[in-house]
Order: structure tokens, then C-alpha cells, then sequence
């Protein structure tokens, strides 16, 4: 990987799909263990350690110690376990990553990690969002929307997973032309196409600008990766907004959907309302352990502008949360507040 790419498409060509939240894009050849209850910790303990791209990050952050964790969890295996021990104790030593685009996925079950969403306030109503969309709201490449009765614009997008025309976004743009300013609520959003981000962030730009870096892993150390590569994001040639853009944001907005929100940091009228988003700033990688089970994991990390990780979220503008006194009222304080602006 010693080319350099300048805009985000070219970057992610390196990671063969886009999907940040689906199966694994790409896959690492690995030194071959026993199918044992040893040999799978072995293997997953060493496919990590060689590949895994935050252990500085986070040995920083709340101090893992990758070394630790192996003395740690190889004390608790044995030969005579079950496939579900086993599997739980290699989902208990990934969880010490805090990650959660690290998996394992078995016949029977996927280890996953949420803390990023699940210890934090939602933040998000279907029910109040159903309020605010009633029921003649458009539909256009999976994003909803409809001109509120202040003339605001409201754009719901609650995946990246489906790609979008860019007729879609033209149709869409046109439509609300008229309004004061529009929201885009991403709440809940758990990421998908990486590069649909992009092509919905370059309606908000109207020159290329740099909007974060990206590196790769080149050895098997914990330190070795590429010189920080330029992430640019350039603008749309279809309708381009210049009014002024709000968008909502809660801890369930990951990968994709954390990047957007990355992107539009940069752009010159958008601002970020609600919570903290929760992060998930590298591109995942795969590989399999002895047994069959696939592996997923970070393998390549991505930076803000300021060449700070957002691993672990990014803040918003204005942190604005639903109060109980507005839900009872049917009303949703984050929206309420981006009408307000």
C-alpha cells in the first residue's frame, strides 16, 4: 500500500467493499493453529495483536494492555471446553477492546460490543419522529422527508446500508429549495456504505476540502502503519445546498454514519445537535480462526481534520438531550431545538 490517494473514494478502494457495518470486507492470511479450544484463543489472541489498529489509542485512553489480556484469558482455557465456552470467553477478551466493529461470528451466535450505545440515553422516538413525518412524507433512496409547518426542511436517513441516486438527491434538494434551512436526522443510523456518506456530505460543499486522514497497517507491530493520507471530500456536481443544515445526532450513530458526521463538521453552514455520536472510526478487516468462526476487526484507522481519532465518538455543536416533560408533550427537544436555529 505505498500509493497515495487524495479523496476518500480512492481510499476505501483499498478495503475491496465499503460496508462498514456488514461482513468483512478483506481478508489476512494467518499462521496456522490446531482446531482446539487453545488453538482458537491462540490464533485470535495473535490475528489481533498483528492487525488491530487502536492498541495505542486505547492503551492511552483507559490503558489496555494487550499482553495482559492475553496471560489473563489463556489461564481460562482448557481442551475439554464447549464450542459455547469457548466462545464466550473469546467474546469476554474482545470486549476489552471496546470496539464495536470487532465480532465473532459463530453458527449460533455474534459476539458483539454496544457499550458505545447501550450505557448512554437513546435520545431518539420513533414514536415522536412518526409525529414529525406524519404520514404523507416522501420517500426517495431510502431517505424520508417533508417540509415541516415552519418551512424547515426534515430529512430522515436512518441507514447508509441502501445506496442513493443522485437523481434521488436532486429531487430532494429541489423539493426543499424553498425552505429557511433543513435537518438531517442520522439518529440511530449504525452506518453502511462508507461512500454514500460521502456522496450526501458533497451536496454541503462547494470546493474540495480536507476532511480527516486515514493510515494502514504495514507489519505485523502495534506502531506500524502508513504516513497519515488526506481524506477529501468534493463537492457534488448535482444540486448543492447553501442554506443553512442541521444534523441530529445520538450515541447509536456509528461507522458511516460517524464519518458523515465528520464530514459535515467541515462543511461551511452545517451544525451538529443532540449527543455524541459512537464512533467506530476504523475500517474493518477479517480473517477466521481455526474452527471456522470469522474474525472481524479494525484494521485501519481514520482521523478528524485535526488529526484527533474518532474512535470513540464525536461532539456535537450543541449537546441537546429529550427531556421527559417534552416526550410527554409529544414533542422532541432535539428537533425543536434544530427548528429553533
Amino acid at each position: 500500500m505505498t500509493a497515495t490517494y487524495k479523496n476518500i473514494s480512492h481510499l476505501l478502494t483499498l478495503a475491496l467493499t465499503l460496508m462498514l457495518t456488514s461482513t468483512l470486507s478483506s481478508c489476512v492470511d494467518e499462521e496456522e493453529y490446531p482446531d482446539s479450544p487453545n488453538g482458537n484463543f491462540e490464533a485470535l489472541w495473535h490475528i489481533i495483536d498483528e492487525h488491530y489498529c487502536f492498541f495505542d489509542y486505547k492503551q492511552k485512553e483507559y490503558g489496555l494492555d494487550w499482553n495482559e489480556v492475553y496471560e489473563r484469558y489463556k489461564k481460562q482455557f482448557n481442551d475439554r471446553m464447549t464450542d459455547n465456552q469457548q466462545f464466550e470467553v473469546l467474546a469476554n477478551m474482545l470486549s476489552e477492546l471496546r470496539d464495536g466493529h470487532v465480532n465473532i461470528y459463530a453458527p449460533f451466535n455474534t459476539a458483539r460490543n454496544w457499550s458505545w450505545h447501550e450505557d448512554f440515553p437513546r435520545n431518539c422516538s420513533d414514536t415522536l419522529i412518526r409525529k414529525y413525518l406524519d404520514t404523507d412524507y416522501r420517500i426517495a433512496g431510502g431517505l424520508q422527508y417533508r417540509i415541516l409547518d415552519d418551512n424547515i426542511g426534515y430529512i430522515r436517513y436512518p441507514s447508509f446500508q441502501n445506496a442513493i441516486g443522485e437523481g434521488n438527491l436532486d429531487e430532494i434538494f429541489v423539493y426543499l429549495a424553498a425552505c429557511n434551512g433543513i435537518i438531517i436526522d442520522i439518529r440511530d443510523n449504525g452506518g453502511g456504505v462508507l461512500t454514500t456518506a460521502e456522496q450526501l456530505a458533497g451536496r454541503f460543499t462547494n470546493e474540495t476540502i480536507t476532511v480527516g486522514y486515514m493510515q494502514h497497517k504495514t507489519g505485523k507491530g502495534h506502531n506500524d502503519f502508513s504516513a497519515l493520507e488526506e481524506q477529501q471530500l468534493k463537492p457534488s456536481k448535482g444540486v448543492r445546498w447553501q442554506k443553512k443544515v442541521v444534523v441530529l445526532t445520538n450515541r447509536s450513530v456509528f461507522s458511516a454514519a460517524n464519518e458523515f458526521v465528520k464530514y459535515m463538521k467541515c462543511c461551511p453552514n452545517a451544525i451538529i445537535v443532540g449527543d455524541r455520536t459512537g464512533g467506530g472510526a476504523g475500517l474493518p478487516f477479517s480473517s477466521e480462526l481455526p474452527n471456522g468462526w470469522s474474525i472481524r476487526f479494525s484494521a485501519c484507522p481514520m482521523y478528524d481534520r485535526d488529526k484527533q481519532s474518532t474512535e470513540f465518538g464525536i461532539e456535537p455543536d450543541y449537546h441537546v438531550d429529550i427531556t421527559d416533560d417534552d416526550f410527554k408533550r409529544g414533542k422532541d427537544t432535539i428537533i425543536e431545538f434544530a427548528r429553533k436555529m
